[in-house]
């Protein structure tokens, strides 16, 4: 049975709902050791590139320009080997996407738990 992909803030506490915990930032976060983090896996390559991660510099009124343009990203041979390693841990287990963004809702932790749920037919939550 396939399982579910969430998301939330690497700061918070781990919980053992959280399933797979997967790290979907570029950059390792501040202050946060690799023991506190308790990653399954850190998936660097599957972030939004350096140039759209700058010009989105997290302003929610480009929000949905930025998710249009994560999301054709998320199509490009760079992003392809993380993407389908992600599908593969959602289509056994629960999958939880971790960010260091101060708003997760609007972070690209947000959309690819949207965008993954959507393309293998999981309802989002």
């Amino acid at each position: 049975m396939a399982g579910h992909v969430t998301y939330r803030r690497i700061y918070e506490e781990p919980s053992p709902r959280d399933g797979k915990r997967v790290l979907v930032d570029r950059l390792w976060p501040r202050g946060v050791s690799k023991e506190r983090a308790d990653l399954d896996e850190w998936l660097k390559d599957v972030a939004p590139s350096t140039d759209l991660r700058n010009w989105y510099h997290h302003d929610v009124e480009h929000f949905d320009e930025f998710r249009r343009r994560y999301i054709a990203e998320l199509h490009d041979p760079e992003h392809q080997q993380a993407v389908e390693r992600l599908r593969d841990l959602a289509a056994h287990d629960k999958v939880t996407l971790l960010t260091a963004t101060k708003d997760a809702d609007h972070s690209e932790a947000a959309v690819l738990a949207q965008w993954l749920n959507q393309s293998e037919g999981h309802a989002t939550g």
